[in-house]
């Protein structure tokens, strides 16, 4: 769906009476996965919770039992930010593994029955390495890219400044032009699976978010990109536009004083009423109300 439609959408929808608005939003069921070394399940569920959405954490292991919820249940599955099983064999892999063994037909059943997916950091990874994301061709099982270790080697934690395509089929990002948000990750170079395929994933518009350096330009150099993704690259969705994975953490940004420069902005009166963040989950929970 072009950009252009998915913010005409949404535009619509908010337009609607506040107490449509809001049970419109209630309805919008949201499973977030916890457990196994992972560790950012408060933030997340606090965002969705902000945007009016109605969120659940669930222990990964109670989804895998068959007495545990299904993910039909649900209108969004949220992968999220930590280090499961402790980013041992590679960030999100064994993680990935037990959803592939265990969970797979009931994953690609909610894909094919509109759901939405929203991957933070470890999260991102796990997408990624399950092929979720990019998702071509209507394959999400086998993985084209992967996110490697940085190039600056090990751990990095600071604010970096993201751009946003503004004809990419991403709900979650509709009407976003950038957004500063922390990055914390040791593994977050995106690397596709040969460059014809990074080009086709930039025509398409899949590539959704690319690190921007002091000028406002996509960048490469560190420590604007802190990891080294060719073509800038911190955040992908699939061809639906309803999958979407990043990187930085815009759970982590909920609030104005979350901003590292605060401060700053309250003087020069440009201080946002909400964290920043917050507009990427508003966004995919009014994307997936509209679809109920």
């Amino acid at each position: 769906m072009p950009e252009s439609t998915i913010a005409e959408q949404l535009k619509k929808f908010r337009q609607s009476e506040a107490t449509t608005l809001t049970e419109q939003r209630s309805a919008v069921k949201v499973l977030i996965l916890t457990g196994l070394g992972l560790n950012c399940e408060v933030e997340t569920e606090a965002a969705f919770r902000m945007v009016g959405a109605s969120p659940q954490r669930v222990h990964l292991l109670d989804v895998l039992d068959s007495s545990g919820p299904r993910l039909s249940d649900f209108q969004i599955v949220a992968f999220i930010g930590g280090f499961a099983f402790g980013d041992h064999l590679g960030a999100g892999f064994v993680f990935a593994n037990k959803i592939r063994w265990r969970l797979y037909e009931q994953l690609l059943e909610f894909i094919e029955g509109g759901g939405y997916s929203l991957g933070i950091c470890n999260g991102f990874q796990t997408m990624v390495r399950l092929g979720l994301l990019p998702g071509l061709d209507g394959d999400y099982r086998t993985p084209r890219a992967t996110l490697s270790p940085n190039d600056q080697l090990g751990y990095r934690d600071a604010w970096v400044t993201l751009g946003f395509r503004s004809d990419s089929p991403c709900v979650w990002t509709a009407g976003i032009d950038r957004m500063d948000l922390p990055a914390r990750h040791g593994e977050g170079k995106f690397l596709a699976e040969n460059p014809e395929l990074l080009q086709r994933l930039d025509t398409d518009g899949q590539l959704v978010a690319r690190y921007l350096d002091a000028d406002g330009s996509p960048t490469e150099e560190w420590p604007a990109n802190p990891n080294g993704s060719l073509n800038a690259v911190a955040g992908i969705c699939d061809p639906s536009g309803r999958l979407f994975g990043l990187m930085p953490h815009p759970d982590a940004y909920l609030y104005p004083f979350h901003h590292p420069r605060w401060r700053a902005q309250q003087d020069r009166g440009t201080l946002p009423e909400e964290g920043a963040g917050l507009r990427l989950f508003r966004n995919g929970v009014d994307a997936a109300a509209c679809s109920l």
